[in-house]
């Protein structure tokens, strides 16, 4: 499996992998993205998104599409695509293990 061997997503990574679901995106276009989608909560700096950008090329997660000048294009591999999911179901088995926990009695006394 694509992500087993490179660990969990941070939180900018798998926003950075999801915004390319909407298809081909430059760096501006995946910032606004990740602004919009998580309110502001998630804010990338161009050190932090480049970085991954660089990153997710490497593990062929990404590949670039095209050069403009200064502006990069790239879109989602099927590789990055399989680790987006593979993160996704992660955080739904987390997010039952806590709901599961949360609705049993304490064990302190």
């Amino acid at each position: 499996m694509p992500g087993r061997d490179r660990g969990p997503l941070t939180e900018p990574m798998y926003y950075v992998l999801m915004s390319f679901l909407r298809g081909e995106m430059c760096g501006t276009e995946i910032t606004e993205f990740v602004a919009r989608k998580t309110g502001g909560r998630v804010r990338l700096g161009p050190g932090t998104l480049y970085t991954l950008l660089s990153k997710f090329q490497q593990e062929k997660l990404i590949r670039e599409t095209q050069v403009d000048g200064r502006r990069r294009t790239y879109q989602i591999t099927s590789r990055g695509r399989a680790a987006f999911l593979e993160e996704m179901e992660r955080l739904r088995a987390c997010l039952r293990d806590g709901e599961e926990q949360a609705g049993q009695p304490s064990d302190r006394r």
